[in-house]
């Protein structure tokens, strides 16, 4: 899977544009499932899940990662074929579809979080002492709105990225028994520009 795919055609840009595409990416960027499995998780027909990964597939965001036999029967298992995808500069022309693009995409990701929220173990939401300070806290919940320039966002957000990699490495390198760990970011402009 690479890092980052620049999506520069439009029928990808309409093909990401679709809710129910924009939600089964979500899922397929964490790992990769089968058509029935998806289509449990998203509680949706298995013929409809599989027209649409064709339609992911057919444009180049999800791929084939391996295959196994079931029964006689051979399951694919599709993953997305990058873990971020940004809109090219080319398509700028259709800024009425790469909002509405941009806007599912966003929708899919606080739908994921709401799902993982729902099937993380209770551990994780359990203080451990009362009154326990937010830091020494198993999670992390936070919601800001605060005001700034649109350089200074810029330049928190490149903070915020090489933190969450920092993170990321320590975990790699570290040794010994690891928690996973779901992180969801969304922050966007409230109001017009003064």
């Amino acid at each position: 899977m690479k890092n980052n795919l620049i999506i520069d055609d439009f029928n990808q840009l309409k093909a990401l544009s679709d809710p129910l595409r924009a939600e089964m990416m979500m899922h397929l960027v964490m790992r990769a499932y089968t058509g029935q499995q998806l289509s449990e998780i998203l509680s949706i027909p298995r013929g409809k899940i599989h027209y649409h990964l064709k339609e992911l597939e057919k444009n180049g965001l999800v791929q084939i990662v391996k295959t196994e036999e079931k029964n006689g029967i051979v399951q694919k298992f599709y993953q997305a074929v990058a873990a971020d995808f940004q809109i090219s500069e080319k398509l700028l022309p259709r800024k009425k579809e790469i909002r509405d693009t941009t806007k599912q995409l966003m929708y899919g990701i606080l739908e994921r979080a709401k799902q993982e929220i729902r099937e993380a173990p209770a551990e994780s939401f359990e203080t451990r002492e009362p009154n326990e300070k937010p830091l020494e806290r198993r999670f992390i919940s936070s919601t800001w709105e605060l005001e700034a320039t649109e350089e200074q966002f810029k330049q928190w957000k490149i903070k915020y990225y090489a933190l969450l990699k920092e993170l990321h490495h320590m975990g790699l390198q570290s040794k010994g028994k690891k928690n996973k760990y779901y992180i969801t970011t969304v922050g966007f402009q409230t109001d017009e520009k003064e």
